[in-house]
């Protein structure tokens, strides 16, 4: 036994796990391979978000099974947490571990003789109270970092705190302490992740705002960008901070989810359109060329037609850069089960279809607005049809023929010729 083959699915937390997992085993001797191959050892991180990412998590799990019958197959994560009866039918399956037990796997493995039983550790939704912080390395330009897990929100359409359990996270101490092993592999980018991140510390006495204040000082690592923080959770003086700070970019995820207080208010969300438009409007103020992401789900249970024109207004007159458009979909336990006004799933698809559309529009409309500035770019080390790619620090995507001596480099460049098309990308100078 000694080679593993690891599928991802879901999240960057997901990915920051799997990479880390990916360390322990090569540690004691195994190699990494590809899931197309075949391998002794397939581990499936799974996902739970929505019934599209559960059904490829079944996809994936009978694939591997099919790849080697004899490998060991271990399905671990947010599916895995809450629907562990169902992989267990899943013939093939020698492992199903929850979330406070998935970083455990290779012990298991280990200590395990498999083959003959299905080892199963999955604790009720309470008792995920284990927090391990986790860097990927598989990237030779960023980090995922995981500094917070859990949520303590309950929205009615989630359900991953019933996968992943309420908020939890180190210290302020600890968690720099990890960041800087990152440094150690050379990445000059990383990226903060986490459940609800901006509940960071709050077990500690300590604030999200504690933390990438000592961050900014470890200066092997050049920038920094938060994956996703909620728009009650980030506050003037933390904006001011990254706005003049020495790493923190200039590039926002904040979810909205509904662009309708009163789909808001359904949805058991902490803020309404007005705070949102604030948090917006700060950030323009003192980052007026800041890139500003946000998650919207289409067609969410009450979501009448005149509520989802609401949202399209409001979406439309805010400086969102771009969305990440998700359709409705129900999920197990979660309260919007039992709401009334159910939208149709060919309605919800229709109204994705247009917020995709208005995504389009507001991600061209600011890349143009960039066009002929002169911004930092981290270099990457994929290359296709001659031309090696990295994004701005508001992430813009830009290209330059590939250049061995650029890969990892951060360098200013003047954002020259948009090329419009399925991936939209700027051609530079290099200054």
């Amino acid at each position: 036994m000694n080679t593993v083959a690891i599928h991802t699915l879901g999240c960057k937390l997901n990915f920051s796990e799997s990479s880390d997992l990916a360390r322990r085993f090569v540690e004691h001797g195994f190699r990494v391979v590809d899931f197309k191959q075949k391998a002794d050892v397939y581990i499936i991180n799974t996902c739970t978000v929505t019934a599209l990412a559960e059904k490829k998590c079944r996809t994936i799990i009978r694939q591997a099974v099919s790849l080697n019958p004899d490998a060991i197959v271990a399905a671990i994560g947010c599916f895995a947490q809450n629907n562990s009866k169902e992989i267990e039918t899943i013939e093939g399956v020698d492992f199903i571990l929850g979330n406070n037990d998935k970083h455990k796997l290779l012990d298991y493995i280990l200590e395990s003789s498999c083959g003959s039983a299905l080892h199963k550790k999955v604790l009720p939704m309470g008792e995920n109270d284990v927090f391990v912080p986790t860097y990927s390395t598989g990237d030779r330009t960023r980090s995922f970092f995981k500094v917070q897990d859990g949520c303590n929100y309950f929205c009615t359409y989630c359900a991953i705190p019933f996968a992943r359990g309420r908020n939890r996270s180190m210290n302020v101490a600890d968690t720099v302490a990890k960041a800087k092993e990152i440094t150690n592999y050379g990445m000059k980018e990383v990226v903060i992740t986490g459940i609800n991140t901006g509940e960071f510390g709050k077990l500690h006495g300590e604030t999200f705002f504690d933390l990438i204040k000592e961050l900014d000082k470890i200066e092997p690592i050049l920038r920094y960008r938060i994956s996703s923080i909620e728009p009650n959770l980030i506050t003037d003086d933390m904006i001011d901070f990254i706005a003049q700070s020495r790493a923190f970019l200039p590039h926002f995820h904040i979810p909205l989810q509904a662009g309708s207080d009163t789909v808001l208010s359904l949805m058991n969300r902490r803020y309404d359109t007005k705070l949102y438009a604030e948090r917006l409007e700060k950030i323009k103020s003192v980052m007026p060329h800041a890139c500003i992401a946000c998650d919207i789900i289409a067609g969410f249970t009450g979501e009448t037609d005149e509520l989802f024109d609401e949202a399209c207004h409001f979406i439309n007159s805010i400086p969102i850069s771009y969305l990440h458009v998700f359709t409705y979909s129900e999920r197990p336990n979660t309260k919007s089960l039992s709401h009334s006004g159910k939208v149709p799933v060919s309605k919800r698809r229709e109204r994705s279809k247009i917020l995709h559309q208005i995504s389009e529009a507001k991600k061209l409309e600011f890349y143009k607005q960039n066009e002929g500035t002169t911004r930092s770019v981290l270099w990457e080390s994929d290359v296709h049809g001659g031309y090696m790619f990295g994004f701005t620090d508001n992430y813009i995507k830009v290209r330059t023929p590939y250049s061995e001596k650029l890969v990892n480099e951060v360098t200013p460049v003047v954002l020259t010729d948009l090329n419009v098309g399925a991936d939209d990308v700027y051609d530079c100078e290099i200054k």
